[in-house]
């Protein structure tokens, strides 16, 4: 059997982290300009709590991704390259890529997510279910850049198939997703039939989004709201859980959900060093997750330099779906 290999890029200093975190608590750019990169929400409370959210029933993407998964695996097989090295993107647990193996039949596992010792336990677990199989966990922050370690496989040694589900393309704007997919673009590489397998959240109506952002059982509102604590643990800040609210909204001129955690009352934060006021109503912005049009989402992918993709929704006409996985040649 063979045994997987673990590459960590990925050093984020106390002080780096620091110095993130305070630039987006300071920013006054606008009125209630504070700002927290939604990558802090996932600490191990935020990740278990984030498990849950998907369970709900308000929370339609992941069930709805996994039916189309199930529905169209076998016509994805014959558009996706045999054999290919799998470079999954945000892998966390590696579930979603491990359950489509046996269709896509990939001859190497590339786990990509910010912590390679996150990804140890799953990586050795599935190599003992594939022993024949490449794998190599690779902890990078790809929010930044998108370069791959050499263990991942030289890009003109064979096809390679990117893998980037859950819809986790919302996370940026739109400019940022051009850069990235245009990332994504060069590490495909040179070899043809190599290409992205992308799961891409529709547009639809604000009130079911707005559900399932902000559920009636309020584990999403636990989400945000721990970021509270890890304010506190991160900065030293004295942020009090009863003086923050979660608020979810559907913003139609970004066509956007945003998360906010809301100051219930005038007050100050502290840390140590600096302070910053917050009037009763002010936001700390937590999470954007953009929504697409099947047309709008294929036009950034042609910008990104790939070819017009193959579409599959949970609806008869592509169109009419609330959610879509592509395939996009490269």
């Amino acid at each position: 059997m063979k045994t997987p290999v673990f590459v960590q890029l990925h050093h984020d200093s106390a002080e780096h982290i620091r110095q993130e975190l305070l630039e987006g608590l300071t920013a006054n750019l606008l009125p209630g300009g504070a700002t927290v990169s939604p990558k802090f929400l996932y600490d191990a409370l935020g990740s278990r709590l984030f498990e849950a959210i998907t369970e709900l029933p308000e929370y339609y993407p992941t069930r709805t991704e996994a039916g189309i998964f199930s529905a169209h695996a076998q016509t994805m097989a014959r558009a996706v390259p045999s054999g290919a090295t799998l470079i999954d993107l945000g892998a966390g647990n590696c579930g979603k890529a491990a359950a489509l193996f046996g269709a896509l039949t990939p001859s190497r596992y590339v786990a990509v997510d910010i912590s390679a010792d996150f990804l140890r336990a799953t990586l050795t677990s599935l190599q003992r279910q594939y022993p024949a199989m490449d794998m190599v966990g690779v902890g990078l922050d790809f929010s930044h850049t998108l370069d791959l370690p050499p263990e991942a496989g030289a890009p003109s040694a064979g096809q390679r198939l990117l893998f980037y589900p859950g819809s986790s393309i919302g996370n940026f704007t739109p400019s940022q997703a051009l850069v990235f997919l245009r990332q994504v673009r060069a590490a495909c590489g040179p070899v043809a039939g190599s290409g992205l397998l992308i799961g891409v959240d529709l547009v639809k109506d604000a009130a079911e989004l707005e559900a399932a952002y902000d559920d009636a059982l309020g584990v999403t509102a636990a989400f945000n709201r721990n970021l509270v604590y890890k304010l506190n643990r991160l900065l030293g800040t004295d942020l009090r859980l009863a003086d923050w609210a979660h608020h979810a909204l559907f913003n139609h001129l970004e066509s956007r959900i945003e998360m906010h955690l809301v100051a219930q009352r005038d007050l100050t934060v502290h840390w140590p060093g600096g302070q910053r006021a917050f009037s009763q109503g002010e936001r700390i912005h937590t999470e954007n997750s953009y929504k697409w049009t099947v047309a709008g989402f294929s036009q950034l992918l042609r910008e990104a330099g790939f070819a017009e993709p193959l579409v599959w929704t949970d609806a008869p006409t592509v169109d009419a779906g609330r959610f879509a996985v592509m395939w996009a040649s490269a």
